[in-house]
């Protein structure tokens, strides 16, 4: 298909076949999706029709190297166009007054010299125009290669009949040709097709990287043994081993043991979550720590990444309001033009300028030359695929063309924070001692204690002593107390970190850093407590520190009119001092995720144009994702239950 006029006319004949309810064709990425009753029509039958009309149907579609391939040879075929037509668009500067100043050789100004350039450019780069004009007219219809051969073919044989004409009258002065339009034209219109092909291309980049998220394969269990398996041989009720720092293969549940998962590139939430029996666990996001045994409940096209890019598929297949006007517009354009070129012809012929024939030629030319490279069919469906694409590679995801085309009415944005605003890792930020001890001695004693845990937090800590090149002291006995903090022996000393209760609970006093924790908080960190042999030694704070392109993202939102709101889980001083520091408007705290669809859906009730964005950094293989208005129903995932 060359145009719109082209991917309309093969979906109006697929909508007047018995048996389809709706097809639709896309022309940027050549792609017919049809709904049909199979006991009416079938696939053999569609191919059929469309092979009548001039086209080929394939199941597979256009694969990678053919569309390389495409993109050669149009680029081979511009290039070869573009250095016979650089003489004849060099004549073209003698219709300037400053063409006195430019030399242009003699022999450019020749008719046949012209004849000879223009020749090749018309028919052999020119030659897919006349063959796709020759296809549509078979097919009682016109598109835009009928436009196209139309104009040029006008133009370059009224030149000819001219040259022909100054010859017979012995060259006399110079004859106002028009080989430069036909060929200009033809070169031009290859430069856009090069395009074209390039932007096709480059349409399944973005589902590839998503794609490439997925594990190749899978350690299962089957009678006892272990065994490796390609991702497409697992079924639902296997038993699968993930190994620390392995991608879970597919959708399931935990059999046994723990681990913590980092799931950003599927929820956004840059921390690492807790995973025992019974959790869930999504396909493609990596376990961190332990090793799990799962069991599988969602496996090909049922998981959520395979859902995931279904939604992207579907996105650059949709149409956008304005593609459905362009399409029906292409599919009148060409025989409107046509009908307004002939008519300015009959009345420069008979009224203007009666029984002048070469002055009448001119405005038919004109207008079908000038009308050739018409984009309207292809430039809008050309720049949802490629907008499409292009924000799917930084991780936005749309679903469908409309949504994209909305995005100019949106008022206000909602941010979560994690991940978002902030960088979604926890940093060592503070270390204040209370028992006169040396800074790098308490921060070794607090770096050793967490050196085996696997909480984020704890590992802030150690990364913040690796920072400082801070030495591990040996640790003789470690205890995770879950929701309180860590116990360790180092060198005989029995340390503490985490919370108030930890350390009422063994009896340490703590309350004279109450303000300095306070004070932490109030910032947005993380504060703990740390006591070496029942005695506070100091407080430690760890924070979720603020990106640093966070405060001029959401500056430039206020530039273009937009209210910002941040909703997110953290408790409100954490949050209020987060959203202080980069400007956003309004905050909605401590909000669990199954209650944020709740928090939309009262900010739509205040009549906002309200677009839910879910964005994340991109880290190791983790691909950020923003949903934008569409609903996609995961039980495992409530936090993509929020959109629409």
């Amino acid at each position: 298909m060359t145009c719109a006029a082209c991917s309309t006319r093969v979906e109006k004949r697929l909508n007047k076949m018995p048996g389809v309810s709706k097809a639709t064709v896309n022309l940027a990425i050549e792609r017919a999706t049809v709904n049909y009753n199979e006991a009416e029509t079938n696939q053999a039958e569609m191919k059929r029709v469309i092979s009548k009309l001039g086209y080929e149907l394939s199941e597979s579609g256009t694969s990678e190297d053919a569309k390389e391939e495409q993109s050669d040879k149009q680029f081979g075929l511009f290039l070869f166009s573009a250095i016979l037509t650089l003489p004849l668009l060099w004549t073209m500067v003698t219709h300037f007054q400053f063409s006195s100043f430019i030399y242009i050789p003699d022999m450019f100004m020749n008719p046949w010299v012209q004849l000879a350039l223009a020749t090749p450019v018309q028919f052999i780069v020119g030659a897919q125009f006349y063959r796709g004009a020759y296809k549509a007219l078979a097919n009682k219809s016109a598109n835009m290669d009928v436009l196209i051969a139309l104009g040029t073919t006008v133009a370059y044989f009224y030149s000819i009949f001219l040259g022909w004409e100054w010859f017979q009258n012995g060259q006399v002065g110079m004859p106002e040709l028009y080989f430069e339009a036909a060929a200009v034209i033809i070169t031009l219109i290859l430069l856009g097709k090069w395009f074209e092909a390039r932007a096709k291309g480059k349409t399944s980049q973005a589902i590839k990287k998503l794609m490439g998220l997925q594990a190749k394969t899978a350690r299962v269990i089957q009678d006892g043994i272990e065994k490796e398996l390609p991702i497409d041989e697992v079924t639902e009720g296997m038993e699968i081993v993930i190994r620390p720092g392995e991608k879970i293969p597919v959708d399931g549940y935990v059999k046994s043991g723990s681990s913590s998962v980092d799931e950003a590139m599927i929820t956004g939430e840059a921390l690492p979550v807790t995973k025992k029996e019974n959790d869930s666990l999504i396909g493609a996001t990596i376990n961190k720590q332990g090793s799990l045994h799962m069991i599988a409940t969602k496996v090909g096209k049922d998981t959520a990444l395979a859902q995931i890019v279904k939604i992207v598929e579907d996105a650059q297949g949709s149409k956008a309001d304005i593609q459905r006007v362009a399409d029906r517009v292409s599919g009148i354009f060409v025989p409107i033009v046509v009908a307004i070129a002939v008519a300015s012809f009959l009345v420069w012929y008979f009224i203007i300028d009666p029984g002048n024939f070469r002055a009448s030629i001119v405005p038919l030319i004109t207008i079908l030359v000038i009308a050739c490279p018409c984009a309207l069919g292809l430039a809008t469906p050309t720049s949802i695929m490629a907008g499409s694409g292009r924000a799917a590679e930084y991780g936005l995801l749309f679903k469908g063309g409309e949504h994209l085309e909305n995005t100019r009415s949106v008022t206000t944005v909602v941010l979560d924070k994690t991940g978002t605003v902030t960088k979604g890792e926890p940093e060592l930020t503070d270390l204040i001692v209370l028992n006169g001890m040396e800074d790098r001695e308490l921060l070794a004693y607090a770096s050793s204690a967490e050196h085996t845990s696997e909480h984020p937090l704890a590992q802030a800590i150690v990364q913040g002593a690796r920072k400082r090149d801070i030495q591990w002291l040996q640790i003789d006995h470690f205890e995770a107390i879950s929701g309180y903090g860590i116990q360790a022996t180092i060198d005989g000393t029995n340390v503490f970190v985490g919370t108030r209760k930890l350390m009422e609970s063994n009896y340490i006093v703590w309350q004279e850093a109450e303000e300095t924790m306070h004070e932490l908080e109030s910032q947005g960190k993380t504060a703990m407590l740390i006591s070496l042999d029942d005695e506070l030694a100091g407080v430690i704070a760890v924070a979720d520190t603020v990106k640093e392109t966070s405060k001029e993202a959401v500056t430039r939102m206020h530039e273009l009119g937009l209210e910002v709101i941040m909703l997110t889980g953290d408790n409100k001083l954490t949050a209020a001092a987060i959203a202080n520091e980069v400007g956003i408007d309004q905050v909605i705290a401590e909000v669990l995720p199954e209650q944020k669809s709740d928090e939309i859906a009262a900010c739509k009730k205040k009549e906002k144009r309200l677009r839910w964005l879910v964005m994340a950094s991109m880290m190791h293989q983790r691909l950020p994702l923003l949903m934008l208005g569409w609903r996609l129903e995961l039980e495992q995932i409530s936090l993509l239950k929020l959109l629409m």
